[in-house]
């Protein structure tokens, strides 16, 4: 682009245009998937969030971005299925940290695994394609934590 110049705001809108068929396409996947073993896509979230770790209830809420009573709901029905346990906090034991069991895990797996059409799309790409569209997306959206401004 020529100094001096600016972005049209079109090329911003197709881009979040992009993005949200993009995130469209593999939200379907993925609910698709977590129905297939018997979730709804808030337990495969939930799931899927605890594969980085263990997370108390309040954290939870906020990554999942909903109030803490559906939390509760959704642990409850994870927790009956064995999916997920409940244990004290090691640095503060009136906070419960939510653990994945092993069947939790093998059940995420599972739904990951499942996601067929995001699997075939991004088995299309070159490697190199690849590796740009994970770098892009790291700095557009970067896990909580690792934003700009985030000490290294």
């Amino acid at each position: 682009m020529p100094p001096g110049t600016s972005r049209p705001a079109a090329g911003n809108l197709m881009l979040m245009d992009a993005i949200w068929d993009a995130l469209a396409g593999f939200y379907g996947d993925f609910t698709s998937a977590a129905a297939d073993e018997g979730l709804t896509s808030s337990q495969a979230k939930t799931l899927t969030v605890l594969r980085r770790g263990p997370a108390s209830m309040r954290s939870l809420a906020t990554t999942l971005h909903c109030d803490a009573s559906n939390v509760t709901g959704i642990i409850d029905r994870l927790e009956a299925r064995a999916l997920v346990r409940r244990e004290p906090s090691p640095t503060d034991r009136r906070v419960k940290n939510v653990v994945l069991t092993e069947e939790g895990t093998r059940t995420v797996e599972t739904v990951r695994t499942g996601m067929l059409a995001t699997h075939a799309a991004l088995d299309s790409l070159p490697d190199a394609d690849r590796v740009a569209l994970h770098d892009l997306l790291q700095r557009l959206f970067p896990a909580p934590g690792h934003g700009p401004g985030t000490p290294a």
